[in-house]
């Protein structure tokens, strides 16, 4: 866990926050009190995978990386994530580690609360219940469809949709991770494929000049074509 995050406490800021994101009614005044904001820089870490879960983020400002971690410290980005997301959520009902490694990939703004003033004040609390019911549903609902997406569409769609869903814009171009044999591997698997079939359709998006790859990285070169492709952002 990042210890050295910069940490306020500012209740007018922190109810403009939740008025603007209509959080109002979910965290009363008895939370509020031991709620801060948070600020993280461009690629500082907020929570880490594997590592003890003790607060819930919700993402006001910014934009935040998800992303897991082999035990050869591969990264996989899972997606990108901007307002209004949660982080913690499901850690919090299943009491469990860091599920996923979360980054801010931008100057990140995130309201933050402890675990202990939940579970205190807000384990009966229906408006609260219902906003992690709501917000955790959808992620189950956005993972149903993933899986639906791999079994259902051609690889092609499916690299596409990834592409689009890992790439960030910066400056006018397009910026991703490396990929390299291992992530490559990594992303044949999540997507449900295989590694030789994976790098076919990479030559083919490349050959289609959709796509340029060079030196372990991926750059879009026509975004409104692989968007075509993907018909929609599954992956995000």
């Amino acid at each position: 866990m990042n210890n050295s995050v910069q940490e306020i406490h500012d209740e007018q800021q922190l109810t403009q926050y939740l008025k603007q994101y209509q959080l109002e009614t979910v965290f009363h005044e008895p939370l509020r009190r031991h709620m801060t904001i948070c600020h993280f820089e461009k690629c500082e870490l907020i929570c880490r995978e594997g590592e003890a879960s003790e607060y819930l983020y919700v993402l006001v400002e910014g934009k935040i990386k998800i992303f897991t971690t082999s035990a050869q410290d591969k990264t996989l980005v899972l997606c990108f994530k901007t307002p209004l997301e949660v982080v913690g959520d499901v850690e919090y009902v299943r009491e469990s580690n860091i599920v996923n490694t979360v980054q801010a990939v931008s100057p990140v703004v995130m309201l933050r609360i402890h675990y202990q003033w939940l579970a205190e004040l807000a384990s009966d609390y229906a408006p609260l219940l219902k906003f992690l019911l709501k917000i955790i549903s959808h992620k189950f609902y956005i993972d149903s469809n993933f899986s639906n997406f791999n079994l259902m569409y051609p690889v092609e769609v499916r690299l596409a949709s990834y592409l689009l869903s890992i790439s960030t814009e910066e400056a006018g171009n397009v910026v991703h991770e490396e990929l390299d044999a291992f992530n490559l591997t990594d992303i044949a698997n999540l997507i449900g494929t295989s590694y030789r079939h994976l790098n076919r359709v990479i030559q083919k998006l490349c050959a289609d000049e959709l796509i340029e790859r060079h030196q372990g990285l991926i750059m879009i070169k026509d975004r409104a074509g692989l968007r075509e492709i993907a018909g929609h952002n599954i992956y995000e």
